[in-house]
């Protein structure tokens, strides 16, 4: 049975939930979402996107999409990630995100307990937010899709690490597929990959060429 979520947390400012997906993969962006609901919006699926099975997620995508005042994307890249930590990139992540959105939110619902703020804008950190309220679960479904269909995409070109079922979470499988094909360049050298693996550039594959 879903959450019952709470439709916003004020109900005079506009405002815009943010959520990342990715932090804690081995391969990959971290891709963030922000989301400007209409206040009387509800969805009985929408939840946490963790708590929805794929066809779930795509359908709210594209609800949300649809019906949203505002929303967009942004992401940091691994090499992002790996120069500044991966807290850093995922705020570097949603700043690029709410830089999008129009109107410019009077407040940010941020999922979690720490943010980095962005232009003054007040902001609220609350965690488990997208299991509470429905804008910062509505950026948590953006961002799933995006980062999945990503990593599905990614996979095509560099078979054998399994994204295409892990979105390069660290899976047993994956770690042993880093330890035998090798480091790709979507892989974040600053994360333990598999016990005691060092990265050199000789260990960290390119797609074939067409």
């Amino acid at each position: 049975m879903n959450a019952v979520l709470q439709p916003y947390f004020s109900d005079t400012l506009i405002e815009a939930g943010c959520d990342e997906v990715g932090r804690g993969c081995l391969a990959g962006p971290v891709i963030a979402a922000a989301v400007i609901l209409p206040k009387n919006f509800f969805h009985a699926l929408l939840n946490d996107s963790k708590q929805l099975t794929p066809a779930r997620r795509q359908l709210l995508s594209k609800i949300i999409r649809q019906e949203a005042i505002d929303w967009a994307l942004g992401e940091a890249s691994p090499q992002e990630i790996d120069q500044r930590n991966i807290l850093h990139a995922s705020h570097l992540a949603m700043h690029r995100a709410i830089a999008q959105l129009q109107p410019v939110p009077a407040l940010l619902l941020i999922d979690g307990n720490r943010f980095q703020s962005y232009q003054n804008i007040p902001h609220q950190c609350i965690v488990k937010g997208d299991a509470q309220l429905a804008p910062i679960a509505a950026a948590s479904v953006l961002a799933k899709t995006r980062r999945d269909a990503l990593m599905h995409q990614l996979s095509q070109d560099f078979p054998g690490y399994g994204w295409e079922s892990n979105v390069g979470y660290p899976t047993k499988a994956h770690r042993q597929a880093i330890q035998q094909l090798g480091m790709t360049p979507h892989h974040r050298h600053s994360f333990r990959l598999v016990p005691q693996y060092k990265y050199s550039i000789t260990q960290c594959i390119r797609p074939p060429t067409p």
